[in-house]
């Protein structure tokens, strides 16, 4: 039986990229999944499509999906977006907190508005899903899951990218302190830190093969990692397969956080 079979998931960000195949992993695990999306509806009903393919793939019995749109920085769409989906599926049993930006600048010309963007999104807006989750998972029995996109950069410094940094850094905190608050209810909340990935937010390197060539000599493994890679982790981790799982970040990273650099014995005179 699919790892997944019946249970009802919101994945934010999910119209492209990581999260589209989160979304057709869940449903290929039997999942009903709710697709979020901010603009570009036209992408959204693609994955909406590729995700009810998966679940017919699958022979699940639910196959049941729904786009919805919201800004995750709103509170007021946040509410409103749960609302659809608790009243469409019934119950909410998986949240995962996908969606995210970056906006490159050297760290002393960042502009205040786009500082204040990529923390809405990815730092406030993860925080404003999971509460909502959180509330939606108190009021009735059975615990839920809260699966957080974080990167490697949550323990990596990433110089001209402060705000996305900050943000991740802080996703951290906001796993472990969410797992440890509610881990005696049923709840359980980890993250995925994936490294380099080859998805459209990255198309500077992957579509040019002298920098793609550069980003994975840094690449223990020696390669980017696909989105399915990725989403296959989301799946375990919102799969009972991880039970006694929480508070955790997994890196889902080629070997980035193993320190490369130290492939070479330079500093040890060895």
């Amino acid at each position: 039986m699919p790892k997944l079979e019946g249970k009802n998931v919101l994945i934010t960000g999910a119209s492209t990229g990581i999260g589209q195949a989160i979304a057709i992993r869940f449903a290929r695990e039997g999942a009903n999944v709710a697709i979020n999306y901010r603009t570009g509806p036209g992408e959204a009903e693609a994955t909406e499509a590729l995700v009810h393919e998966a679940c017919l793939a699958a022979r699940a019995s639910g196959c049941k999906d729904l786009i919805v749109r919201a800004d995750i920085s709103k509170e007021d769409q946040v509410e409103a977006m749960f609302a659809q989906v608790i009243e469409s599926f019934g119950r909410l049993d998986v949240l995962v907190n996908n969606a995210g930006i970056q906006q490159p600048a050297a760290s002393h010309e960042i502009l205040t508005a786009d500082f204040d963007r990529v923390l809405n999104v990815n730092l406030r807006g993860a925080f404003l899903c999971a509460r909502a989750a959180i509330r939606h998972f108190l009021s009735r029995p059975g615990g839920g899951v809260v699966l957080n996109n974080s990167s490697v950069h949550e323990i990596i410094p990433k110089p001209k990218y402060l705000p996305y940094s900050i943000s991740k850094g802080g996703m951290e905190n906001l796993t472990k302190s969410l797992a440890l608050e509610y881990a005696d209810r049923g709840i359980r909340v980890n993250s995925v830190g994936p490294g380099a990935v080859v998805t459209p937010i990255n198309s500077a390197w992957t579509n040019n093969e002298k920098a793609r060539k550069e980003v994975e000599s840094h690449i223990p493994m020696g390669r980017a990692a696909v989105p399915e890679e990725i989403a296959s982790v989301f799946a375990f981790l919102a799969s009972d397969d991880a039970s006694y799982i929480t508070g955790q970040t997994i890196f889902a990273c080629g070997g980035l956080t193993l320190y490369p650099e130290f492939r070479v014995a330079w500093s040890s005179g060895e």
